[in-house]
């Protein structure tokens, strides 16, 4: 199933990849068009604006440089006009600057790099007035028919900032130059403009060729997207496709993890492939220690015999089997094995599902005990009442006898041994009756946790004179369970009866009772560190009338499985020879009717 769901899929993403309709082709270009030419457009605008940013910066550089240069040697050496007309040319020599002039505010030329241009006039078309009075810079592009184009950059010429101080009565060199370059001029407002020539042709062929190569790379940049949104389209189609062949693998993986019965899968190469949880639980072992290995390497024996019945030839196994497990148990396991193949026919491997059959077994071997309690039961109650007037008259002859011979000892204690073989036949019967009726249950709401108290002070002193230690465990938080007080005191006493008598030697009597929040129960533990029971024995534990000792009726674990069972609980004993018997009870806090 899962070879076919995936072969549909593969075949569908090939489909995709190759029917794309040509509506998706005419339509993505009539997107990424429009936006990759304003993308282009807008880069070489950007590109523009920095060119004019980065040689207006280049201007006012040279501006603040020059006019620095004027201040220090005004300052230092008494510059006057001619030292002033010397630096300016010497500073116009630099690459990239065209002139390099400074006019008054009508446009006068009082300082150019070229000296012939002396005394004319230029930028009349500019707010001469209004620039002389701003430390703003300004900018144009001037068309040079014999050259290249210009950019230049203006602002206010001002190589002084603020009154120098004079000393000793003569003049320093900012009052020469406010006097003899800036006349009837107040601090702060020289009433020159400088001005910037700057060639514009290396940074116009860079530019151009920037602009160049932002229309390749748009264009390059147009079928890159072209070519990505036609592969987001197989992407989406392919991941479609991918998801849905993943949502199907993921259930049939949790499928195969939560499935309660044990799978094991073998590959075409002999390997184990898959092993789910339950499989895990039922063999005791783990997925990581046998993927990839052989059967034969890690599974137990019955498993690869399975395989090589598979192998040579048989295509369905069906049957029970017994398999060892890692703690040397044997657990009996219903197997189905069979083949995989592909929707053609090819090979993939063997699958093995397997379930525990224990419970089931368990089950069986109850039902089988309850029936043969029944008829156990039955017969019981015809002999033992059958039994019953015979035994009243053989009591009533030793009495009669004990009386009689009073004066005998010898006769009379045969009497008395008479009598009390009687009375314990008497109570065997009664036992006996009592197994085989049904049992009367009268329920009401008691304390478990009082009443194990009081069972346990009953046997104290026969502990203490045995040399047997008590030691309990008692939860504060047990609920009252809706119980016959009297028929469960009955089971204490039979088991702590039964644990001290294992127990001949002394020993340590444990009493636990705590809450089983998932059984909706309280579960009871009674213990001991007595002889133990062997493990043939330990399966008729609760079968009337087995008993392993020489004075024993074999009645007392079935009547308290028979109580148990009648307040819907469970029992169960589980023993070690020479370490102790542990028995568990399971009793709900209440009884459905």
């Amino acid at each position: 199933m899962l070879c076919k769901i995936f072969m549909k899929n593969h075949r569908m993403i090939i489909k995709s990849l190759v029917g794309i309709p040509p509506w998706i082709i005419i339509g993505t270009v009539l997107i990424l068009v429009p936006i990759f030419i304003f993308m282009t457009l807008e880069n070489i605008h950007r590109q523009k604006e920095n060119t004019t940013r980065l040689l207006m910066e280049k201007g006012a550089a040279l501006i603040r440089s020059f006019e620095a240069g004027a201040r220090t040697g005004m300052m230092g050496m008494r510059w006057g006009g001619v030292q002033v007309q010397r630096l300016l040319t010497e500073t116009a020599q630099q690459p990239d600057i065209v002139y390099l002039l400074v006019t008054d505010r009508k446009g006068t030329i009082l300082a150019h790099n070229d000296a012939t241009k002396i005394g004319k006039t230029y930028g009349k078309e500019l707010d001469l007035e209004g620039i002389s009075r701003s430390q703003k810079v300004g900018w144009r592009q001037i068309s040079n028919k014999k050259g290249p184009q210009i950019f230049e950059v203006f602002r206010q010429f001002s190589p002084t900032r603020g009154n120098a101080p004079r000393h000793r009565g003569r003049m320093m060199p900012n009052d020469w130059c406010q006097v003899h370059m800036y006349p009837h001029k107040s601090s702060g407002d020289s009433g020159q403009v400088i001005f910037v020539g700057l060639d514009m042709e290396p940074v116009e062929t860079a530019r151009k060729e920037d602009a160049r190569h932002t229309v390749v790379m748009g264009f390059i940049l147009l079928l890159i997207g072209f070519t990505g949104f036609v592969s987001l389209l197989l992407a989406q189609a392919y991941r479609t496709t991918k998801k849905s062949l993943l949502r199907v693998r993921a259930f049939s993986d949790s499928l195969v993890e939560n499935m309660p019965i044990g799978l094991l899968a073998i590959d075409s190469d002999g390997r184990i492939a898959s092993f789910n949880e339950t499989a895990e639980s039922i063999l005791q072992l783990s997925s990581r220690d046998i993927l990839g290995k052989t059967p034969k390497a890690v599974l137990p024996q019955p498993f690869w015999e399975l395989v090589d019945q598979l192998k040579s030839g048989r295509r369905f196994i069906e049957k029970e089997i017994e398999c060892p497990v890692t703690n040397g148990e044997s657990i009996p396991l219903e197997v189905i094995a069979t083949f995989l193949k592909e929707e053609k026919g090819a090979f993939l491997g063997h699958v093995i599902l397997f379930r525990d059959l224990s419970e089931v077994k368990q089950l069986k071997d109850e039902i089988a005990r309850s029936e043969r309690l029944a008829s156990i039961g039955r017969l019981a109650a015809g002999v033992a009442h059958e039994i019953r007037n015979p035994l009243s008259s053989i009591k009533g002859f030793a009495t009669y006898f004990k009386e009689r011979y009073r004066e005998i000892p010898e006769d009379r204690k045969t009497a008395e041994i008479m009598i009390q073989e009687v009375e314990r036949l008497n109570r065997v019967i009664g036992q006996l009756l009592e197994f085989a009726h049904p049992m009367n249950i009268e329920k009401k709401p008691t304390s478990l946790r009082a009443l194990v108290q009081h069972s346990l002070k009953m046997i104290e002193a026969d502990a203490h004179r045995k040399g047997i230690k008590i030691n309990t465990s008692i939860s504060p938080d047990i609920k009252e369970a809706l119980i016959d007080s009297d028929k469960i005191k009955q089971v204490f006493l039979n088991l702590y009866l039964n644990a001290f008598e294992a127990m001949e030697n002394g020993g340590t009597l444990f009493v636990e009772l705590r809450e089983d929040d998932r059984a909706r129960a309280v579960r009871i533990i009674i213990s001991d560190t007595g002889t133990g029971i062997k493990d043939e024995d330990l399966a008729r534990v609760f079968d009337p009338y087995f008993t392993t000792k020489s004075s024993g009726t074999g009645l007392g674990l079935a009547i308290v499985h028979k109580i148990i069972e009648s307040h819907g609980g469970e029992v169960r004993v589980e023993s070690r020879p020479g370490e102790g018997t542990a028995v568990t009870i399971l009793l709900p806090y209440s009884i459905e009717a």
